[in-house]
């Protein structure tokens, strides 16, 4: 996103929405992404309500809209938000190009932590296709036409991918998931607080079962902030020079850009988990699909593909999580 000239910041708020998905499965990256807009005041109350009307059957829990093998609505829209400039490209034409449009880093930073003979394990993109018809990217972008008009202009949209080696490398120095979920909602919120150019409002989904944040901060840590409301509903914290930042339970239900966040989320794990499918089934015969999570299918899926990567010599920490429970 391209700094606003000095007009825009006089006219303009921010806010932004944020959440995570792929929280708790044994494979497979964590996404935390975060969308930002550019509201009046009029669409500061859209973006703070769920989402009504026509666009309440495209938008909202992600949870409840698309599910493993069935993601084309949140497909739809991460295109048509990238498509808006939203992303790093003004267009994608492949699944892999959205990915990277949306990713918070480039390509030589998401595969820093990849050993050489990994790498294709999580990164080969042979045999994607977008699958979300053309009909339904257009009708979001009628949605995305129809909140512009009511003051909501989609911006930025960013999402950090944490693969399994990151996750575990983070547990052996002490982060546990839910920690790492926070951290990355931070730097995502500041780098688009930079973006800006003033101060934000941001909603994030609620991390963990946390009432209290301040002793969690990571790169918010050590910043003088006034707390504004801390139950288990909601927590609200004030940082000069940054906004209002919100934790809200069941916010990719409430806030629409956390439900845009969501979406686009899920959209990313599912392609980046079934890039990890795809290497393994060209090597095993006859391997079944796995989401990831934990389910037998998942778990057959792991002893099935033991030996080719023991051959392979596939680290575990680029595999499997260490610690994941069922979520």
């Amino acid at each position: 996103m391209a700094k606003l000239g000095a007009m825009e910041k006089a006219t303009a708020g921010f806010r932004i929405g944020a959440d995570e998905n792929g929280l708790g499965p044994r494979l497979g990256p964590m996404l935390v992404t975060a969308v930002m807009a550019r509201v009046t005041e009029e669409g500061a109350a859209i973006v703070g309500r769920k989402p009504r009307g026509g666009l309440a059957e495209r938008l909202g829990d992600s949870k409840a809209m698309v599910a493993y093998g069935d993601v084309g609505l949140a497909e739809a829209w991460a295109r048509a938000l990238v498509e808006r400039g939203g992303g790093r490209a003004a267009a994608a034409r492949t699944p892999d190009e959205l990915a990277h449009a949306i990713a918070s880093e480039d390509r030589a930073e998401l595969r820093a932590a990849c050993p050489p003979h990994v790498e294709a394990q999580c990164w080969g993109a042979e045999g994607e296709a977008f699958t979300a018809p053309a009909e339904l990217v257009r009708t979001i972008h009628g949605d995305l036409d129809r909140l512009e008009k009511k003051g909501v202009t989609i911006v930025a949209v960013r999402s950090e991918v944490l693969c399994a080696k990151r996750l575990n490398e983070g547990l052996a120095a002490g982060k546990n998931r839910f920690v790492m979920d926070l951290h990355a909602m931070e730097r995502l919120i500041l780098s688009m607080r930079n973006d800006a150019g003033q101060d934000v409002q941001a909603v994030c989904g609620k991390v963990g079962g946390f009432g209290k944040y301040g002793g969690a901060f990571g790169p918010l840590g050590g910043r003088m902030h006034v707390v504004l409301e801390e139950s288990r509903a909601r927590s609200a914290y004030m940082f000069p020079g940054l906004g209002e930042i919100a934790f809200v339970r069941d916010g990719d239900a409430t806030d629409l850009l956390v439900a845009l966040s969501s979406m686009v989320g899920k959209w990313m794990r599912e392609i980046l988990m079934g890039r990890i499918v795809r290497h393994y089934q060209a090597i095993v015969p006859d391997l079944r699909g796995a989401s990831g999570y934990h389910d037998p299918v998942t778990a057959a899926f792991v002893e099935a593909t033991r030996v080719t990567r023991k051959k392979r010599q596939v680290p575990e920490e680029c595999f499997e999580r260490r610690g994941a429970e069922g979520g």
